[in-house]
C-alpha cells in the first residue's frame, strides 16, 4: 500500500514525444495506457493532478518555423497538436475509470472546455484530472512556460517535468558520457549555467513564485508515485534553496 502523499496538488508536464514510445510519430497505445495507469494511482491516493502536454510527436512549431513557415502559424499548429494529445490522454484516463477534463487556451468548444482558472481549480478539488491544452494560447511561448504558468495559477505545490533522462545533467548524457547528474539545483544556478531544464521564461516564473520543480525519467515505472509519496532520490530537484553538490559532483571529485 503506497504511503500518504507528500503533496496535495501537482502539475505534470509531459512532452508529446513521451507518448510516442519507440515510434517516430503519433501516439503509442501501450505507452499512453501505462501513463494513464500511473496517473490514476496518484489520483486515487488523493493527489489533485493537472497535466500540461506538448505536441512534438505531431507538430513542433519552432521546427516548422525554421523550415520557412510563418512562426505564428506554426505555433498555432503546435497548439492544436497539444489538444489532440490531451484528448488522447483523456480517453486513456477515462478507460481507467478516471474523470478527466481537457481545458484549452484556444476556444474549441465542440471538443473541450475553455481554460478558466476557477473552473480548473474546481475540477481539481472534485478529484478530476485536468489536462491543460494549447499551451498559453499565444505564439512564441513553449509548453514548458505554459506548465509553469498553469502550476502557479492553480496553486500546485510541485511542478514535475517528465523527460527521457533521470534528472538534470551538466551536458547531454547521450552525447557526453562524462556528464554529471545533479541531485539538487537552485534556479539561479540553472540560469547561470544555462542548463537545459526548461526554457528561461519557465524557470524565471518558477523562481519568482517559489515553485519547486522535479525533473525525472518518465520511462521509469513507478517514479511518479515515489515522488508524490516523498522519495527524494528520484530525479533532480530545482528550487530556491542553497545548492550543496554531492562529493561526486565537486570539481576534481
Amino acid at each position: 500500500m503506497p504511503s500518504a502523499p507528500t503533496y496535495r496538488r501537482i502539475l505534470l508536464k509531459l512532452s508529446g514525444e513521451a507518448l510516442m514510445g519507440e515510434a517516430d510519430y503519433g501516439v503509442d497505445p501501450d505507452i499512453i495506457a501505462r501513463l494513464a495507469e500511473e496517473i490514476r494511482e496518484v489520483r486515487d491516493l488523493g493527489v489533485q493532478t493537472g497535466i500540461v502536454i506538448g505536441g512534438g510527436n505531431i507538430f513542433r512549431g519552432a521546427g516548422l518555423a525554421n523550415a520557412g513557415m510563418d512562426r505564428v502559424t506554426a505555433d498555432h499548429m503546435g497548439m492544436l497538436a497539444t489538444v489532440m494529445n490531451a484528448l488522447a490522454l483523456q480517453d486513456a484516463l477515462e478507460r481507467k475509470g478516471v474523470f478527466a477534463r481537457v481545458m484549452s487556451a484556444l476556444r474549441i468548444n465542440e471538443v473541450c472546455e475553455d481554460y478558466i482558472r476557477r473552473r480548473a481549480i474546481r475540477h481539481l478539488e472534485k478529484g478530476r484530472v485536468v489536462l491543460f491544452a494549447a499551451g498559453t494560447g499565444n505564439p512564441f511561448f513553449t509548453t514548458d512556460t505554459a506548465a509553469s504558468l498553469r502550476a502557479i495559477e492553480v496553486g500546485a505545490e510541485l511542478l514535475l517535468k517528465a523527460t527521457k533522462v533521470d534528472g538534470v545533467y551538466s551536458a547531454d548524457p547521450v552525447k557526453d558520457p562524462a556528464a554529471q547528474r545533479y541531485e539538487r539545483l537552485n534556479y539561479d544556478e540553472v540560469l547561470d549555467r544555462r542548463l537545459m531544464v526548461m526554457d528561461t521564461t519557465a524557470i524565471v516564473l518558477c523562481r519568482d513564485h517559489d515553485l519547486a520543480l522535479r525533473v525525472f525519467d518518465i520511462k521509469q515505472e513507478g517514479a511518479l508515485m515515489r515522488i508524490v509519496t516523498g522519495d527524494q532520490d528520484i530525479g533532480t530537484t530545482v528550487d530556491n534553496g542553497t545548492y550543496e553538490p554531492a562529493a561526486s559532483h565537486r570539481q576534481g571529485a
